[in-house]
């Protein structure tokens, strides 16, 4: 087991878009296995390897006791949405009320590269979007609306943990009308 530090809310690099993974090797099953091993210690419903600092599009997931990782996800969205609180291991009990697309079905690759397609619903499809989001540099209270981002970034700011005044990003993915 190889718990690893969670990067919070200041670091540089969960504002960075990850790399594709291209090799498909015992490094990249580590890295999973290390993702694995410190979300389930956290605990929590998911983690992206920038979370652990390391820029690499990856993701682990545990919802509903179905744990699991994607590589290279790409998500498929549906326009029907769920709104409901949503935290972050890199934003440590702070959670705010968000939009997502319903259902999600997240394609991309296991650790050895062979091809897999999971689809989601509810608390697992909010997860797919979540940590897909940390692979574009983007986070959750980047898609809240501006009177929530302005109360999540006011609780950061005076969190223990704060490094730093808050930056918001634009996400590149459907908002659903909510992020301005």
């Amino acid at each position: 087991m190889a718990i690893q530090q969670i990067r919070l809310f200041g670091d540089p690099v969960l504002r960075t878009k990850a790399d594709p993974v291209v090799d498909f090797d015992k490094e990249l099953r580590r890295l999973v296995k290390d993702l694995t091993d410190t979300m389930l210690d956290a605990p929590g419903a998911g983690l992206a390897a920038p979370q652990i600092g390391v820029s690499l599009r990856v993701f682990t997931y545990n919802v509903d006791g179905e744990i699991g990782h994607v590589v290279n996800p790409s998500l498929d969205l549906s326009e029907e949405t769920q709104y409901g609180d949503e935290g972050c291991l890199s934003i440590p009990d702070l959670p705010f009320p968000c939009t997502r697309a319903l259902r999600a079905v997240a394609r991309g690759f296991n650790e050895y590269g062979d091809e897999i397609v999971i689809e989601g619903s509810d608390k697992l499809a909010r997860c797919f979007q979540h940590e897909t989001d940390h692979l574009d540099g983007v986070l959750f209270i980047d898609r809240l609306d501006r009177e929530q981002r302005k109360a999540a970034l006011r609780a950061i700011r005076q969190a223990d943990w704060s490094g730093g005044a808050p930056a918001v990003k634009v996400s590149p993915h459907a908002t659903f009308g909510q992020a301005r």
